[in-house]
């Protein structure tokens, strides 16, 4: 695994928050490998967002920033209702 994948799975697993460190740690994980550099980047920049505005999003308490409705926020949602 390359050493961005590696930092990426780090990050998402030390937000700060600790059901975020479980969710986004745990899809990391599972999905890093099979992810394009561009969800990479989208990853990355979700990882930048507000630890509470992040959990909001992927648990349906909060709307949807125009910013974070991309195909990694719905795959998150997706593997969070699934679990």
């Amino acid at each position: 695994m390359d050493a961005r994948r590696k930092k990426l799975i780090f990050q998402s697993q030390h937000c700060g928050f600790k059901e975020n460190d479980i969710l986004l740690g745990q899809f990391a994980l599972d999905h890093i490998k099979e992810m394009s550099d561009q969800q990479l980047d989208l990853f990355e920049a979700l990882l930048l967002e507000n630890d509470h505005d992040i959990y909001g999003w992927i648990t349906g308490q909060q709307k949807l920033a125009p910013h974070v409705d991309h195909d990694v926020m719905l795959a998150l949602i997706t593997f969070k209702n699934a679990r």
